[in-house]
Order: C-alpha cells, then structure tokens, then sequence
C-alpha cells in the first residue's frame, strides 16, 4: 500500500515526499554518480586494463636448434611490452590505428604485374636508398638482377592496401634498417581497378605465389623474407602450408593472423563491441565493391550484397559463389590457415595479442605450432589488432621492431642458407578454391597510384624465368644426386629409430601387462611354493 498515515488519519503518498528529499540532494553529486556509472561501463566494454609491462609468451618446439637459436638471440622476444598508458584497451589501441594512427612520409615506386588471366597486381617498392640516402631509384623488373640486398614481401590485410598506416611502419622500418621492401597489393586495391574476373578471396593463394616467383627470378641473389598482417597473414601461412620447402622464402612472419576464419566468424558476432567491428568491416566490402560495380554485380548476388549487414552475409552473397563453394562454412573451413600450419617448411614467427578484438584468441593453434620445428609463436596480454602502440605518445609500434628483428637475426644465422636447412616434407595438398578468387575491400576506397609505374606481364616472364632456371639446372644437376640420397635416406633412418625405440618400448609394456594380468592366478601359487622351500630349510 502505497500511502502513509499521518497524526490526522491521512493517508499521504510517500512519493512527493521522497521527490522532496531528492531535491536536497547537491546537483554536483548527481554529475558525479553518472560520471563514475559511465565511467564503469567504459571499463568494462572496452575492456580496459591498468598498463604494465607485459612478458611475451613464446611457444615452441623445445627439440628445435632453429627455435631454440630465434629465441636466444632476439631481445624483444625475452622483454616485455608496455602499452601506451591511455591506450590501455584492445578497443582503443584499434580505434586509435584505425582513426588517427600517424604514418611515415615517404613515396613508393610502382609496377604493376599482369597476371595469365588478365588481372592486375599493384607491387608498391620502397627501396632502402630511397629512405637512407635520399636518393629516387626505379626498380629494374625488365632483367634479372645481381643485387643481393633481402627484400621483405609485406602482404596487407583485409580493407588495407600500401597506404595503411601499420603497412607504412613496417615498410619504413624495414627500409631504413638496410632491406628493399615491397607492399603487394591485393587485386582491386591500391588505386588499381579490377581487370577480370578473377579477384580473390581470404584463402586465394595464387596471388601471392606468382608475385614471389616474379621477384625471385628479378633478384634471384637476394633473400626473400615476407610479412602477413590479418587476412595478409592468413593467406600467408597457408601459402606456406601448400608450399612447404618449394617456395624461395627464407623466412617469414605472420601478424595477428585469424587462423580458422569459422572461430572468428562466431567470435565476433558473439558482443556488442565485436558486432561493431562486423558492421565496419560490411560497410567497408560494401563501398569496395560498389567501386567495381561493374564486374562484381555480374559475378555475385548484387541485391544481396547491398542488403548484408554482415562479413557473414557478404561472403555468402559474394565470396562464396565466386570461389564456388556450397555454403559459407565449406568457405571459412577450406581457406582457414589452421589446417596447414603442420607443413610450413620455412622459419615462421607468429604474433597474436590474446587480447585481440577481431581475431579471437581460440583459434590459436597452440599444439601445431608447437609440433612443428620452423614455428615460434610469441603471445602478449594486450595489443589489440594490428596495434601494439608503444611510448608516451604512441609513435611506435612493438610488432614491426620485433618483426625487423627477427628476420636479421634469421639472416644473419647459419639456418639462412635454405640448402643447409633441414626441412619438413608436406603431404601432397590439393587447391582449396576451384577458380578465381573474389574481393577484398579498401578502407579509404581508391588510392591514387604512384608517378612511375612499370607494368610486367607474367607470360614474358615465364620464358626470361625458363632461361634462367636451364642454367641453375645445369649447375645444381651434381648437388641434386646427394640431395635426393639424403632426402631418401634420412626420413627412412628416422622412422627406424623411431620403430626400434617404440618396439623396446612395446617389450616392456608387454612384460607389465603380462605380470599384472596373470598375478592373481601365478602369485599364490608362487608364494606357496616359497613357503614350502622356506619350512624344509627350517626343519633342516
């Protein structure tokens, strides 16, 4: 009963009363509750955290002299990482990259490389003279080259092509260190319009194949390091997965890798925060696609691609078809990286931040990278995506020192000769996607292409290559004999190692099962005989 009785038998309404009371109350400490109530939520949904130093976590195979050399001489790897104390937030750490992440100044030199299908391939060069000396060159891609300065291969991610702000920092970082750097762009991207119907997908592998064989035969003395970042990275190690010990890299790194696109799929519609990221990425395939109306309308679902309000739904009405796949999930299973990491043949280094808020933590193959002998996996607390902003006033990014790092301490290791190296052999993969792969989206729409542009067609190259390839064969024909004897030999002597300390192993575990077994029937028996031995010896 709502209602309070007075001296007079009155029933009075406690309401106005409490109302009366409130009106007494200062109105700075109502500002005050809701400053403090807002400032709650901020903490818990955008998930931040007091900045520390975090230790990097590294997994990997304890039984592996190339691990156990990467580890005991990259510093950063045995430090920790301090976040930028007012980005102490995986959400503010990707908002602050995304939003205002600030950049180098610098210009790249463009080729564009002419696929057998008619497609087009921006290549974006930043030349080490170019940041150091000051001096404008123009890369030679009409002859091979005897220059033996390494060049990295940094592959972008999803929306990202050379002019991302985290593509920047590692191209420059990398340039300035002494190495040649190249930024390929995925087809569509870069300012470079969409040449056929062939566009690719999060699992189109073809691409970044045939770009690391053109730089190979351009530059076949110069060392062939490459960078995935995101969807870069995923499409990355699946490369390497398929290749195994057949592609020309060195070495390699992949960046906040989404590792089983199905996982982060689920994952990032499972929050308010993380569907936030889903509607940006959408809107930005949207406007991507919009961009190349005129072949993607006639390739795909066009009603449904404006219609989707997710990636999900993108890649159903877009990506899906185009790869040819019956569902979405067949998509994500067949081009998620995960299932190949087994076979990467390559010294690979992988970052992820746990904290991530796009590529979720789960999908991390802990296990396989773990099993294989090429990988060290290097885990910190906090990071974001693509983030790992550093420094008061958050200038420099964790993951491209720890990345520069790594390939010069790879380069400057005896594992760096890939002939010297001891390699897993890949089962036999087959292709994932049947044709053509589809789209991936630009973040800021066109980019406008660099002044000097030299275009290179694939089929010329192929018969320069063939040249080239005759007189490496001719040279490698005496190696290849002891090569294949040792490459014959030496997975036999392993499995008859193996097979002799499993078969020990099976003798002993067979004589246990043996006594355990048969004990309750032999074990009185015995005792008894014992003790019949025992009393003749005693009445003697």
């Amino acid at each position: 009963m709502n209602c309070v009785i007075t001296q007079d038998d009155e029933l009075v309404s406690p309401y106005p009363l409490l109302f009366k009371s409130l009106s007494f109350v200062p109105i700075t400490h109502y500002l005050i509750f809701v400053f403090l109530t807002i400032l709650v939520f901020l903490y818990f949904f955008l998930e931040i955290h007091f900045p520390k130093p975090d230790p990097i976590s590294l997994t990997f195979n304890p039984s592996s002299e190339l691990c156990q050399f990467i580890v005991s001489k990259c510093r950063l790897l045995h430090g920790r990482y301090f976040p930028t104390f007012w980005l102490s937030s995986p959400h503010l750490q990707t908002a602050f990259l995304s939003l205002f992440g600030k950049s180098p100044h610098f210009s790249y030199k463009r080729i564009l490389y002419q696929a057998t299908d008619g497609g087009t391939i921006a290549l974006d060069w930043l030349l080490h003279s170019d940041v150091v000396e000051g001096i404008s060159q123009v890369v030679n891609a009409s002859s091979p080259g005897t220059d033996r300065t390494p060049i990295a291969i940094v592959v972008p991610g999803l929306t990202s092509d050379s002019s991302a702000a985290y593509i920047k920092h590692i191209a420059f970082r990398l340039a300035k260190e002494g190495w040649n750097v190249v930024v390929q762009n995925h087809r569509g991207l870069g300012g470079i319009s969409l040449t056929s119907d062939c566009v690719y997908t999060a699992g189109w592998t073809e691409d970044l194949r045939k770009v690391i064989d053109h730089i190979h035969t351009q530059f076949p003395e110069a060392p062939l390091f490459a960078v995935g970042t995101s969807i870069g990275a995923n499409v990355l190690v699946k490369y390497l997965g398929e290749d195994g010990p057949n592609t020309p890299l060195i070495g390699a790194t992949a960046v906040c890798s989404p590792w089983d696109l199905l996982i982060c799929d689920r994952f990032i519609n499972r929050k308010l925060v993380q569907k936030l990221y889903d509607r940006m990425l959408t809107i930005g395939l949207q406007g991507y696609a919009q961009l190349h109306h005129s072949i993607i309308s006639r390739i795909a679902d066009w009603e449904g691609i404006k219609k989707s309000r997710s990636v999900r739904e993108f890649d159903n009405y877009a990506t899906r078809l185009v790869a040819k796949f019956e569902t979405t999930d067949t998509y994500y299973r067949r081009s998620s990286s995960a299932q190949y990491v087994e076979n990467v043949a390559v010294p690979l280094l992988c970052i992820s931040a746990l904290d991530d808020p796009v590529c979720t933590r789960e999908a991390i193959p802990w296990d396989e990278c773990r099993a294989n002998k090429n990988i060290v996996l290097a885990t910190t607390t906090h990071g974001g995506h693509l983030a790992y902003y550093e420094g008061m006033t958050a200038t420099s990014m964790w993951w491209t020192r720890a990345v520069q790092e790594y390939f010069e301490v790879l380069l400057s290791s005896p594992f760096a000769d890939r002939r010297q190296k001891m390699q897993i052999i890949p089962e036999p993969l087959g292709s994932s996607i049947d044709q053509g792969p589809f789209v991936d989206v630009g973040e800021d729409g066109m980019v406008a292409a660099a002044s000097e542009v030299d275009t290179t067609r694939a089929d010329v190259e192929q018969e320069n290559s063939a040249q080239i390839d005759e007189k490496k064969r001719n040279h490698q024909r005496k190696d290849n004999t002891t090569q294949v004897y040792n490459s014959l030999l030496g997975p036999l002597k392993k499995r008859v190692d193996e097979l002799s300390r499993y078969s020990r192993k099976s003798i002993w575990l067979l004589a246990y099962i043996a006594i355990v077994t048969t004990w309750p029937f032999v074990g009185p028996a015995l005792l008894l005989s014992i003790k019949k031995r025992f009393r003749k010896l005693v009445e003697k």
